[in-house]
């Protein structure tokens, strides 16, 4: 019997006019069907997708009771940088509730942002719990298990009822059972698909009607892209630059990302590299038809020397 694919090279750096290193991985690419069109080592990989099921989840909270304005629900389907803003919006869904951020579970930490984070360690302030970036989709938990008047304590238990609508959404919208379960860095549940599970269910939401739960979801990612990432953010700028896009990038190198009609890629970098997840979407994107003006700031990044560029960090895939 075969195996499975290995994990191929997706991106490379040069140094000087030599490949200095590859990375590895996998990436999938889905039509509107769900149905896997291309492929770069295995679309069948199981992968913890991390940060990048957060839409799911947040679909799945809609579907629960949650129901905040748009912008509060892009944040509960964020990875949110920390700024000033986010914090804010983080509060603002936790009043709705009513409650404040001493019910959040997630562990204190600095905000994401290195600017920010810089700046608060300049100023002396400790980690919070609200400037962890996943505040917003824990802050959307506690309001969705107050809404069906859930255990509000025990929220980030697999065997939560919250916990147990998430896992079967995405099931659901994957179209695959869930491989595994395991505890994010953030403390609640991650769950284990393959890599064309999570591009299918990114599918799925960009194609659900506007006023289902995953429409929901998609419209408010797109609209507040700013929100779902932040200022300094790849994930906000993929979305400012090819229309229509939704996209959510996850730890240990993960991301995955939905055009309108559904067509959708979720990448794998196994080393865990953000730069090589950014510079992989991006030139998959462009060889699916989106402008690379648009995308010029993402496709690579410089390989730096004494002060000046003497290489680049480029996709092998697209």
């Amino acid at each position: 019997m075969p195996s499975p694919p290995s994990p191929v090279p997706i991106a490379e750096y040069t140094r000087s006019g030599m490949v200095e290193g590859v990375h590895v991985g996998h990436v999938a690419i889905v039509d509107g069907a769900g149905a896997v069109v291309r492929s770069w080592g295995d679309p069948g990989q199981v992968i913890y997708p991390r940060s990048a099921n957060k839409p799911v989840q947040a679909a799945a909270m809609v579907g629960s009771g949650l129901d905040l304005p748009p912008r509060l629900l892009a944040l509960a389907a964020s990875s949110h940088s920390g700024e000033p803003s986010h914090l804010s919006a983080v509060r603002d869904i936790l009043a709705h509730a009513g409650l404040d951020e001493t019910w959040l579970q997630t562990p204190p930490d600095w905000p994401l942002d290195p600017v920010e984070r810089d700046a608060w360690l300049v100023a002396g302030q400790a980690r919070t719990s609200v400037a962890m970036n996943c505040s917003g989709k824990h802050a959307a938990m506690l309001a969705t298990c107050v809404a069906q008047g859930w255990s509000l304590h025990s929220y980030r238990d697999p065997a939560h009822p919250l916990q147990v609508a998430i896992a079967a959404r995405l099931a659901s919208l994957a179209g695959e059972p869930i491989a595994h379960t395991g505890v994010d860095g953030c403390g609640a549940p991650v769950l284990a698909i393959s890599l064309a599970g999570l591009a299918r269910s990114a599918s799925r939401l960009v194609l659900a009607e506007a006023g289902s739960p995953e429409g929901q979801v998609a419209a408010a990612m797109r609209d507040y892209p700013d929100v779902v990432g932040g200022t300094r953010r790849d994930v906000t700028d993929f979305m400012r630059a090819v229309p229509g896009l939704m996209a959510k990038d996850g730890a240990a190198g993960v991301y995955v990302a939905a055009l309108p009609d559904g067509t959708a890629i979720a990448v794998k970098v196994e080393d865990g590299s953000d730069a090589a997840r950014r510079v992989v979407l991006a030139e998959v994107l462009i060889g699916l038809g989106a402008d690379p003006g648009g995308l010029a700031g993402l496709r690579e990044e410089r390989v730096v020397g004494g002060g000046e560029a003497v290489g680049r960090l480029h996709s092998l895939v697209g």
